[in-house]
């Protein structure tokens, strides 16, 4: 798994249309964060901070109980840090999404369930707001929010909190089991 450091850079690549991270030694990041979905200060370039570092540990905490290789689970966690650190600020779409109780109040970095007619999936906290919260989806198939829209693996939406039940004992955890005979 990559280890964060303070030489990665943030860029805007205009021919890609993309944020970008440079890794260093020839390896470039492409985000999923088009132009129209970031913050001004995005289109320059930006060095990876301290507080992206912290992201990274919290999602990669996270992302690593997922049932996914480990190319998959990087590619995550830096769609995460570049969600959280570059996306614009956007309104909850929750009714694309079932109504789940009083109210779930999630943590950053959390998996939580959303469900409607369509799909059954699973997502992770980025920002949490006062009544809503912006989330990536870390199923591989994406999530069907109507007959014609996806939002797919690694792909952001903003929800609100009482749409989410926590996914702690929905999803299928990849977790080392030792047997002691």
């Amino acid at each position: 798994m990559l280890k964060p450091s303070d030489t990665w850079i943030w860029y805007m690549d205009e021919s890609e249309d993309a944020l970008m991270l440079d890794l260093g030694d020839d390896m470039v990041f492409k985000t999923n964060l088009s132009r129209k979905l970031l913050v001004e200060c995005a289109l320059g370039e930006n060095n990876f901070t301290v507080d992206d570092a912290s992201s990274f540990q919290i999602f990669k905490d996270q992302i690593d109980h997922l049932d996914l290789s480990e190319p998959r689970q990087a590619e995550l966690t830096l769609y995460c840090v570049a969600a959280k650190r570059f996306h614009k600020p956007v309104q909850p779409k929750s009714w694309f999404f079932d109504h789940q109780g009083q109210g779930h109040e999630p943590q950053e970095g959390e998996l939580v369930s959303l469900v409607n007619g369509y799909s059954n999936g699973h997502f992770i906290v980025l920002e949490v707001g006062e009544s809503a919260s912006l989330c990536v989806s870390v199923d591989l198939d994406g999530f069907q929010l109507n007959p014609s829209k996806v939002v797919g693996f690694g792909q952001s939406i903003k929800v609100m909190h009482d749409r989410m039940a926590s996914a702690s004992h929905h999803i299928e955890l990849q977790q080392p089991i030792a047997l002691v005979g």
